[in-house]
C-alpha cells in the first residue's frame, strides 16, 4: 500500500489505471474462497494491487496471505479483466487491470489476515447464488470460475 499512498499523494483523487492480480481457490468439493472486505462489507476474491516491482504471479502470492492467511501458488490464469472501472469509498477512481488465477494452496499453516482488509473467509458454491461481490470485475471472476469449472468455455 505504500506504493498507491504515494501515487496518490502526488495525483491526489485523479483516476487511476491499477494494476492487480486476484486468485481462486477450489476446496475439495469444488466451492471457492472468497473474503468478506473490511471496507465495504462486501464480498471478493482474494487479490490486490501491484506493488512496484512485482509480477502478476508474485502480487495473487503476497495479497493471497494478505487477504486470507493462506500461503498459495498460480496453477492458471483464468483471465485478463482490463474493462471495469470502480469509484471507493473515499471517493478515488480507478480502472484496475486484473490477472486473475486459479491457484493451490502450498502449505498446511495458515496466518491472520489483515484485518485492515478482511473481516472473514469463507468457501462458497458455484452452484448457488453468490454473495453481493466489491465490484462488477468480481462478478465477473465468478462466472469465469464458474465456466471454466464446468466446462463450459475453454479459457
Amino acid at each position: 500500500m505504500a506504493y498507491i499512498k504515494e501515487i496518490r499523494d502526488l495525483v491526489g483523487r485523479r483516476p487511476l489505471i491499477m494494476t492487480s492480480a486476484s486468485g481462486a481457490l477450489l476446496d475439495q468439493q469444488g466451492a471457492v474462497l472468497l473474503q468478506k472486505r473490511a471496507d465495504t462489507g462486501d464480498w471478493g476474491f482474494p487479490g490486490g494491487y501491484m506493488e512496484f516491482g512485482e509480477s502478476f504471479e508474485q502480487t495473487v502470492k503476497r495479497e493471497f496471505k494478505e487477504d486470507a492467511g493462506i500461503e498459495i501458488v498460480p496453477v492458471k490464469r483464468l483471465a485478463i479483466l482490463d474493462q471495469d472501472f470502480y469509484t471507493y469509498p473515499n471517493g478515488d477512481r480507478v480502472q484496475p487491470i486484473n490477472a486473475f488465477y486459479l491457484v493451490e494452496e502450498t502449505s498446511a499453516k495458515h496466518y491472520q489476515p489483515k484485518v485492515t482488509e478482511t473481516t472473514t473467509i469463507e468457501y462458497f458454491s458455484l452452484d448457488e447464488e453468490p454473495p453481493r461481490f466489491f465490484n462488477s470485475q468480481h462478478e465477473q471472476m465468478w462466472q469465469i470460475l464458474k465456466d471454466f469449472t464446468h466446462n463450459k468455455k475453454d479459457i
